[in-house]
């Protein structure tokens, strides 16, 4: 196979989510999937082994959950992939589509909760206005929360008597506190840590009647489990001898968690008794687990994969759980590790080799978005992309990424960009002194906040790249503040200290339209037409000062917002990507 229908073949490859199950019927799932070209819903019965798929829509649909009785599976329709819309639902076995809640306006989504008795939580945002409502089949719905920060249905209770609430009240959504409602929205019960200290509400115990709420606090400097009842206010951290950051899971029964450990770009599981304490390792492969949960069994089926063998569902008892349709994916090159000193810390980093040519290489850094992401041991079709094509790829897991304790992650603050650019730099400077990257050779790149970073790095550090690509990037923060959409608003003030008006300076310096006159390379510039994260007009004014300053630069716009869920569209962006890359540097 040729490199170009290699990598092609990556993305066309069918992927699916873990599947998701009712908790009260087991046997029926649903799953996200791209097997038709657009990443749709659809509905599997474990007992008979039948799939279907459940939405067809034009730019693919990104949010999916079934009720826990199994009756209905409910999905985002957001309008030409904007991310604002509305809930729908169908019976799981097929029927018509039915709006969730016809008299609530469309807005941002925010998450779903439901019970066992046909109640919903819905959270919307917009206008400047975040809200919960209760919708319950053939009643109007009700506002139980709102609020101008940002906030978020975490749960509810199988009985449906008890909500909890993610909110940023205190003033920084990075921090999110912790309350607990009833239906009434009368208060139950509320855990606040203080200023750098988040605590996020995850799921209610899977059992009815159970008031018991799992979620995560930053106590010790990093994400922790933590089981709560809000209503005798009792708490249990659950410690880990282990680093890491940790996610977790109910077991099916309520007796045990599932502890996700994600420690240096790779993941572990671990089965928790809440009863004796004793943890227990569950074996999986070296790489990355993207989702895991129990099954009632006591089985943990897991969404697995590395950076050299594509993803596939398994089960801790060693079976595959389900195969997507269509052949698989072809394999990759595998990561290595790098500790970098840097100003602020050692930095991990990974590097991709190619296959072909000898080192230096040509080499492309591949900046994550969030920032509160990180970069891992995982499959990834776009890196493999660009190693068939002959580059080395290196991800930086800069300070303000997340899985390496909070206080990394909350070190972004200040001179917000500046700092990942510092930490970017030192990765650069330590690869080219041991002939891995050839310095003349290296290009900048990244998608949302990793394309807002390449921006800036093109404008403050000039000399260190031969060529840009930014995907749907900030540009220009106070304009990207006016256009975009409300959970960005409350994050842009929690990052960069309040809002535009009250912090002009620190939204000017950490812009890259404030240094667009001194931008050397080429850029290429990728933007969704509808995009709510990174609107469109903060990028026209940075491209129209390129075009001011006779910069040399491309632009290509698509339809849909950030990350395109339909596969021919990634693949053109590649494709795009690719031969901007090699018109600006010798790849070979």
């Amino acid at each position: 196979m040729k490199a170009e229908e290699r990598w092609q073949a990556r993305f066309r490859a069918s992927r699916m989510t873990l599947p998701l199950w009712a908790r009260q019927a087991p046997n029926r799932s649903i799953y996200r999937s791209n097997a038709t070209g657009t990443w749709e819903v659809y509905a599997w019965d474990r007992a008979t082994g039948a799939t279907r798929q459940v939405t067809d829509r034009p730019k693919g649909t990104a949010h999916a959950t079934v009720d826990p009785t199994g009756q209905w599976i409910y999905w985002f329709a957001d309008t030409d992939g904007d991310e604002f819309g509305q809930w729908w639902r169908q019976p799981f076995g097929g029927g018509p589509d039915e709006l969730v809640a016809p008299d609530l306006p469309a807005g941002q989504p925010g998450g779903i909760a439901l019970s066992i008795n046909g109640v919903a939580a819905i959270s919307l945002a917009s206008e400047g206005s975040f809200r919960i409502h209760m919708v319950r089949d053939g009643e109007a719905s009700r506002l139980l929360y709102e609020h101008a920060e940002a906030a978020w249905v975490a749960d509810m209770s199988l009985d449906g008597q008890l909500i909890a609430i993610n909110h940023g009240e205190y003033g920084d959504f990075r921090h999110p506190a912790l309350r607990v409602v009833r239906q009434s929205g009368e208060p139950v019960g509320e855990l606040y840590d203080g200023p750098e200290r988040g605590v996020l509400g995850l799921r209610f115990a899977p059992v009815t009647g159970d008031r018991r709420l799992l979620a995560l606090h930053e106590r010790r400097r990093r994400q922790e489990p933590l089981v709560w009842d809000p209503v005798t206010g009792e708490q249990r951290e659950i410690w880990l001898r282990d680093s890491g950051d940790l996610a977790a899971e109910w077991y099916d029964d309520g007796r045990g968690l599932l502890l996700l450990r994600d420690d240096r770009a790779r993941s572990y599981l671990h089965r928790y008794d809440l009863a004796g304490g004793g943890l227990t390792l569950i074996d999986t492969p070296h790489g990355v687990i993207e989702e895991a949960a129990p099954r009632p069994s006591g089985h943990v089926e897991y969404a697995w994969s590395s950076a050299s063998r594509p993803p596939v569902i398994r089960s801790s008892n060693g079976q595959v759980v389900l195969n997507p349709s269509g052949p698989a994916a072809p394999p990759s090159v595998p990561v290595e590790d790098l500790d970098v000193p840097g100003p602020g810390g050692l930095i991990h980093a990974l590097v991709s080799r190619p296959e072909v040519g000898s080192a230096p290489f040509p080499t492309v850094f591949l900046l994550h978005g969030g920032p509160t992401a990180h970069d891992r041991d995982a499959f990834s079709p776009e890196v493999a992309a660009w190693v068939d094509a002959g580059f080395a790829v290196v991800r930086v897991n800069y300070r303000g990424s997340t899985g390496y304790g909070s206080a990394w992650r909350d070190a972004l603050h200040g001179e917000v960009g500046h700092i990942e650019l510092e930490d970017v730099a030192a990765v650069r400077e330590w690869v080219v002194d041991r002939g891995i990257a050839d310095p003349d050779r290296t290009v900048l790149s990244g998608t949302a906040w990793g394309g807002y970073l390449t921006l800036l790095g093109l404008g403050t550090q000039s000399g260190l790249w031969a060529a840009g690509i930014a995907a749907v990037p900030i540009a220009c923060h106070q304009t990207s503040y006016e256009d975009e959409a409300e959970s960005l608003r409350a994050y842009h003030r929690a990052l960069l200290g309040g809002s535009p008006d009250e912090q002009p300076e620190r939204y000017a310096a950490s812009s890259p339209i404030t240094y667009v006159d001194r931008v050397e390379s080429p850029v290429l510039i990728l933007a969704g037409e509808n995009d709510t994260r990174c609107p469109l007009r903060q990028i026209e004014k940075y491209v129209a000062k390129l075009a001011e300053h006779g910069r040399e630069h491309e632009v290509y716009t698509y339809d849909a917002v950030r990350g395109s869920l339909v596969v021919a569209e990634r693949i053109a962006q590649i494709a795009l990507q690719l031969e901007f890359a090699r018109k600006h540097v010798d790849a070979y």
